[in-house]
Formats: structure tokens, sequence, C-alpha cells
């Protein structure tokens, strides 16, 4: 049987942010999970297979966060976009807003990256930290959780304990299950397509964004500047339709959903499709247990922000951690992690409103309601004070913030 400080269920980019922000703070830590990431990340370079499907769209808290970890720097080598703009648009219709980094006095708004990529920075890095224990490939057989001790039981037999239990396991959490943590969801009856796209124009490193009434469509641009990254989330009828047309009919859909905006778009992948529900766990604590990142909430995937709010957690609970290991206290008492609890949850709470306010707000193609978002975004796109308030919560740069996330 190993002992554990903390062991965390979850090798994806949340938990091992939230292992590498530990190191160094006098923990022994476990991470668990069912996959490691390929060891050839860093050859990894423009002459490469083509980009990986699932991308992120990187804040510049999230960015601290990694710079805090030490992988930054080797994770923006390669293939790697920083984008210097957003455009906002409502699909025929003159309803339109932009964002600049020269608005807040930044070099960029943001980075598009690759997930896989991000894991496996972060991967690399425990890998060189002597606190951290890899353990994948694996799976877990049992969790006994309570009282002062977690037991985590391996399909392998082997047996682990650890005073806390950290949830990073992604939407359907065992942890948050077994927990009995009470989560509230809404299916939002949608698909989110995912492919790389080439394109006739080079994109500029801007990210861009078109609403139509059956969902929003985002470009974000990748490290050549002829491909992009779409995520089409469309109404599921919808979506399975595109799912099944050939190549030149899923093109011919998807440029004029895109109003032509980069010229004719031509596909590069397959095509992935992912269901979106928004999900939020009512408790994210007991005592010895907690849960980060999607196991905690997932969001609509139209504001790019699921990786962040996830990193986010990640950082707030490794400062919550290293507190409580300075002043001496349990780590695992439901007493000391209620601040970091009503901290992150108020913060996902919020992110989860505005997503369901904007998915309302650009639903449908009733007339007045256009020419009202019309007006509305023509106005704040006038507006410097309330397009500076919008920029700078899209980076991550304004809010309660851990202090590795700060700028």
């Amino acid at each position: 049987m190993q002992s554990y400080d903390i062991a965390i269920i979850g090798g994806g980019m949340i938990g091992l942010t939230l292992a590498v922000s530990l190191s160094g703070h006098g923990f022994s830590i476990a991470v668990l999970d069912t996959s490691e990431p390929a060891s050839e990340w860093q050859q990894c370079n423009e002459d490469s297979p083509e980009p990986a499907l699932r991308v992120s769209a990187i804040s510049l808290a999230t960015e601290q966060v990694f710079r805090h970890c030490q992988v930054w720097d080797e994770l923006v080598k390669t293939r790697v976009c920083s984008y210097t703009e957003m455009d906002v648009r409502e699909q025929d219709s003159f309803a339109q807003i932009q964002f600049s980094h020269h608005q807040v006095q930044q070099p960029y708004l943001g980075h598009i990256i690759e997930n896989d990529r991000i894991r496996a920075a972060l991967w690399h890095k425990a890998q060189q930290c002597e606190d951290i224990a890899l353990i994948a490939p694996c799976s877990v057989k049992t969790l006994q959780m309570g009282g002062n001790t977690n037991v985590i039981q391996l399909e392998s037999e082997q047996l682990l304990t650890a005073r806390l239990l950290v949830g990073a396991d992604g939407a359907q959490s065992r942890v948050r299950q077994q927990a009995g943590f009470p989560a509230a969801f809404w299916d939002y009856e949608q698909k989110a397509i995912v492919a790389t796209i080439k394109t006739e124009l080079p994109h500029g490193q801007v990210a861009r964004q078109v609403f139509t009434p059956t969902g929003p469509l985002a470009f974000l641009p990748l490290w050549n500047e002829y491909l992009c990254s779409i995520v089409w989330s469309q109404d599921t009828d919808t979506a399975n339709e595109l799912l099944v047309l050939d190549e030149a009919e899923f093109n011919q859909r998807l440029a004029v959903a895109f109003d032509l905006q980069l010229g004719v778009c031509e596909l590069q992948s397959e095509r992935q499709a992912f269901p979106l529900r928004m999900q939020y766990a009512r408790q994210w604590i007991s005592e010895g247990v907690a849960v980060i990142g999607d196991a905690a909430h997932t969001i609509h995937p139209l504001a790019g922000q699921g990786a962040n709010l996830g990193i986010l957690d990640a950082a707030a609970l490794a400062e919550t951690l290293i507190s409580l290991k300075q002043e001496n206290k349990d780590i695992g008492a439901v007493k000391h992690l209620r601040a970091f609890e009503r901290w992150r949850k108020a913060e996902a709470s919020q992110m989860v409103a505005t997503m369901e306010a904007f998915k309302q707000l650009f639903a449908g193609s009733n007339p007045m309601l256009k020419l009202i978002r019309g007006v509305g975004m023509s106005l704040t796109n006038q507006l410097p004070v309330a397009k500076h308030l919008i920029i700078q919560r899209a980076m991550g740069i304004n809010g309660e913030l851990p202090e590795m996330a700060k700028l």
C-alpha cells in the first residue's frame, strides 16, 4: 500500500495543472489516469501530422498559471497561434462587435493551442517532479471515501491511500458520483462539430464567431495562417445532417454559414461531434474529497471558456492547499476547504449563467429580435468602457483570481 497526501483522479489538463502547481510545497502527490500522452510531443512541428481536433483558447490568466508551472516557454515553441483580435457577428445581420489587443494594452488576447499538447507538456513537467507519482495507464476498481483516509484500489489490485482525493475526471466524474454530490444539468439539445479547415484567405490571427439561428460557429486560428479549428454548435438534427454530408456539400454549407469571411473553406480532417449540456455540481467538497474542472461544471463552448475555468479551479485549489500546509492545517477538512468551494462555485455559476444568456439571446431568427441584437451590438461596439470590461472578462484578467493567475 502506498500513501499520499493528495491523489488526483484524472491526468488531463486540469488534474496535471493541480499536481504541478502543488509540487515543491511539501506534498506527496499521485495522479491516476487511464492513459498517458505520447512521448514524442517535443518533436511536434509544422511538418507534423494534421492538428488535433480539440483545441483551447488559452486566456492570459491561464497563461500565467502555465508560466507558474514552468511549462509555458516549452509549450509555445511550436504549433501555437496567438490571436490579437476577436470578431463576433450575427449571420445575415449588421450586428457585429470587434475586440483588439490594443484596447487592453496587451500584445495579444490569448492563444489557440491543441489540448493534446497542453496535456503532454504538463505531463512532461510532472515527470520531472520527485513529489509527483504518475500512475498510468491504470483503471480504478474501487474508491472508499470518508473518514481521515481515502482508499483507492486499482484493477491491478494495487492499493493507494490519500488524505485528499480530487476528482478531475471529467463530466461523467466517478468521484463526484460516488461522493454523492448533487448536480443540476440541462441538455442544450445541440452537438458541437469540430474539424480542421483550410481557408482561401489568411486568418490574420483573428478569432471569429458567427451566431446562426441554429447555433454559433467559431473559427479559431491555428499556427498555419490558412488553417483554422472550427467549433460549430448546432441543433442536434442539423448537426447530424452536417455530419453525413460529403466534403463538398459540407464545405459549401460552412462557407455560407460563415458568410465567406475567409473565402472558400476546405475540410482538412475528419469531423467529430460532441453532445452539449450544462452541468453544475451543487456540492464540490466533502470530508477528504473535492472536484474541479468538468467534474464540477460543464458549460456551452460558445465563448471557449471551459478549459480556462477548470485551470483556474486547479490554481485556486492549489493555492488553498498550500496555504493550509503552511498553517499546519488539515488539507482534507471540510471547514478548511469551504472557502475554496464558495469562491469557485461563484465564478462557475456566473459563467454558466452568462453562457446561457448568450445562447438564449442569439437563438432563433425573429426579425425584431435580430434588430434589437444588431442595435445592441453596434452600440456596445462604440462604447470603449463596455468593450474593455467584456474583453477583460474574456481574457480572464478580472474577477477573483488565484495569485498565480494574475498578470
